[in-house]
Formats: structure tokens, sequence, C-alpha cells
């Protein structure tokens, strides 16, 4: 469910109209509705809220880290899951508690490491022994321990593009299964660490919950295998994934009242405080990328919708092949097949190819919708095209929080070796 409906013929995130921030903030620009995602990160929260004492939803904010996103959903008592010094830092800074940051990731540096320790954290998720040895050496300098756990590989196909799957044996990520006795042990050893948990992610967009469960299982047959070792885990981090509706033609992906119904059965007897990693589901759907038709171009079979958005804006569709519904803001019920791209000088800058669409033309304002996650924040300046600003929706009210990029402040980002003189103004 989101929030964008129409009424009285124009698109509205909540009580704006869309055509309201066009006109005053300009186009490209992504709009974020605030109870779209307050709303699914209850909802979430209530879906797995049976699953263990006290659960940790730790949003990940590699998913969407605009600082109003993230403190929306902080207000809302998620926590963070995070892949550098910078998602943390921006977590903190928009009120992210850090003791319920966990830090994952496959190239944490040593930096990195001392910053997150004496900040405080929740977890380091560990993907390697020379990881463990880094943090370890990090932790015994600052005469500090860092609670650990090791993120598993278990082997499992999660049936999602290749290029989001985490969970198979050739992905980077993770300690292999069939090692991580050997893993836990080492780190045991090491001084500084407090070993404390296992994770797992298998890939993200999952649309079965079926792959989900086969690892689930390897989990917990692992945690009573170190237990039994003498390790004490005392949580298990199941990660994310759960997938969103992009295209209205395929099936609906699981909602997270049965993925909790069946972490709920699976973890029953595991004692472990759990942690979950949500975040394409949380903020997907909240969001939309509103863009501007710049003409339309003759072409056969199909004409070209030309638009102000481009793949350096939302690099999904060239990225992944993905698809995003696109939509006008002001639909006529009339009906066309078009192959709808951006400006940039690729031909990869492609949205849709043969897509039936509601007609539009010069002019005319749409959105690609479910644009909330792994859209804004994956945004470049390719082309020299400066980066989309970025709205936020509460009721009646909007936001400007990230202003339009300058262009002028582009070219002041470089600077000229000393042998090359600055050009002579025209």
């Amino acid at each position: 469910m989101d929030h964008f409906e129409l009424r009285s013929g124009v698109l509205h995130c909540e009580d704006v109209p869309l055509t309201q921030i066009a006109a005053a903030v300009g186009t490209p620009v992504y709009v974020y509705s605030s109870a779209t995602m307050e709303r699914h990160a209850r909802v979430f929260r209530a879906a797995v809220s049976r699953c263990g004492s006290d659960p940790l939803t730790a949003f990940a904010v590699k998913a969407n880290p605009n600082a109003a996103v993230l403190a929306t959903l902080a207000a809302e008592g998620m926590g963070g899951d995070v892949v550098s010094i910078g998602e943390y830092r921006r977590a903190v800074a928009a009120g992210i508690v850090p003791t319920d940051i966990v830090f994952s990731g496959v190239g944490k540096t040593a930096a990195e490491m001392a910053e997150a320790l004496k900040g405080g954290v929740c977890q380091f998720n560990l993907e390697s022994v020379e990881e463990a040895e880094m943090l370890s050496a990090v932790a015994t300098r600052l005469g500090m321990d860092a609670p650990v756990a090791f993120r598993v590989n278990p082997d499992v196909e999660a049936g999602t593009h290749a290029k989001i799957s985490t969970g198979a044996s050739y992905n980077k990520f993770g300690v292999p299964l069939a090692s991580a006795s050997e893993a836990y042990a080492r780190a045991e050893a090491l001084p500084g660490l407090r070993v404390q948990g296992v994770a797992v992610h298998i890939g993200s967009q999952l649309t079965d919950l079926a792959p989900l469960e086969a690892a689930f299982r390897k989990v917990g047959a692992l945690i009573a295998a170190l237990r039994a070792q003498g390790h004490a885990i005392a949580t298990a981090d199941l990660g994310g994934g759960l997938g969103v509706v992009y295209d209205r033609l395929l099936p609906a992906p699981p909602l997270p009242d049965a993925y909790g119904a069946m972490v709920e059965r699976v973890v029953k007897d595991w004692n472990v405080r759990m942690i979950f990693e949500p975040g394409r589901m949380i903020v997907a759907n909240a969001g939309v990328l509103l863009s501007r038709v710049i003409r339309v171009k003759p072409s056969v079979p199909d004409p070209f919708v030309i638009v102000d958005a481009a793949m350096n804006d939302l690099m999904r569709p060239a990225l992944y092949d993905a698809h995003h519904e696109i939509d006008p803001v002001r639909p006529t019920g009339a009906r066309m097949t078009a192959n709808v791209v951006g400006p940039v000088c690729e031909t990869g800058d492609t949205f849709a190819t043969g897509r039936e669409m509601g007609r539009v033309g010069a002019d005319d304002l749409i959105v690609f919708r479910t644009a909330g996650a792994y859209a804004a924040t994956m945004a470049s300046t390719y082309n020299s095209r400066p980066l989309t600003p970025e709205v936020i929706v509460r009721g009646s009210r909007w936001a400007l929080v990230r202003a339009r990029q300058d262009i002028e402040a582009l070219i002041r980002a470089d600077t000229l070796p000393p042998w090359l003189s600055a050009p002579v103004p025209a």
C-alpha cells in the first residue's frame, strides 16, 4: 500500500498534488510519503514482534539514506543496518540509537571499525576470519570489546536477480557454512572480541519465502552446533530481502505477516534476540520519481517518450533491467505504447521498451513508481547532470530535504593542477 492517489484527476502524495511540487521545485524530483514509510515500518515490526524477546528491526540505510527518511524511521523505533562509516554517521545524525546499529559489509576498514566501536554499535557482522583479526587488533588497541557475529553463507539460491543475490557459494558475502565452526573458534581465541551471534542475508527483492526458510533452518542448525561447542550465541540476524510490487502484472510477493509467521515457526526454539534488516519493503513504495516529458519522438513501431529524468537519476532499469510502473500525473484515460527514455547519451538510458501506458505528450508530468529504495541513493552526475532533489510529504505539508545540486558547484569541485591555467571567461 502507498499514499499516492488520484484526486480530482491529479496524482497526489498524501494531500499534496504532485503538480504543486513540480511547479515549486522543478523536475526531475524524488517525492517520499511519510505515511507510507510509517505504515510499512509498523506493519513489519508487528509481523516480527512474536519472534523472540525484543527483536531489533534495523533499517537497511543503503536503501535510502536521506536524513528525513532516517529520522522518520528512527521515530518509529527502528535501528539501522549500515555498510560504511558514512552510513553510520548518517544514521546517528538522524537520531538512530548507536547501540541499535548493525555494521555489515565485506570491506570494513580499521578506521571505520574504530569509529563505530567508540561511537557504539549493536554488533559487527564479520565476513571473514581476516576481518575478525583486524577488528581484534583495533579493539585491543582501544581497550574495548567488540560485539561480533559472523555472517554465514548458506549456499542458498535466492531466486532473485543475479546482481542482488548474496547467499550463494559464488557470492562474495559471508563465511562458508562448512567452515563456520573454525571461524567461531578463531574469533573466540582473539582478544577484544565478544562473540555473540550469527548473521545471514541471501539477497534482495525475494518473492518466495522458501529460500529464506531454507537458509534460516541452516542457521538454526548452526546455532545448535555452536552452542554445543561452547559458544554463547545470543543474537540471530536474519537480514532483509523481502520483495515489493514493481510490476502490477506479476504475482505480489509475500506480505510481512506471512514472513513473520514463517520466521516465528522456524526460530521458536532458538532462544536468541532476533535482528532483521528490512530496507526495500519499508521505503520502495513510499517514493516516486517525478519527471516531465520533454518531447515525444515518432518512431517505428513505437514512439520515444523522452523525459527529463535519466539513468543517472534512476539507475535500476539500466543496472538490473528493473521494471518501474510509469503513470501520468494527469491521466486522461487514453493509452499508448511507447519507449520511455532519458536524455543521457547512452542507449542504456531506457526506462521501458514497448510499454503500454497512459498517453502523454510534451510538457506532461509522469511518475516512476516504487522509487523510494535504491534510487536516489544510487544516482550519479553522469553527463554533468546535477543530483536530483528530494522532497518529503506529511499530510498537506511538504519540505525540500535535499536541494537540487547546482551545475556551477559541480564545476567548482574540480581543481586545475598548477601547470594548467584557468580558462579565460568568454
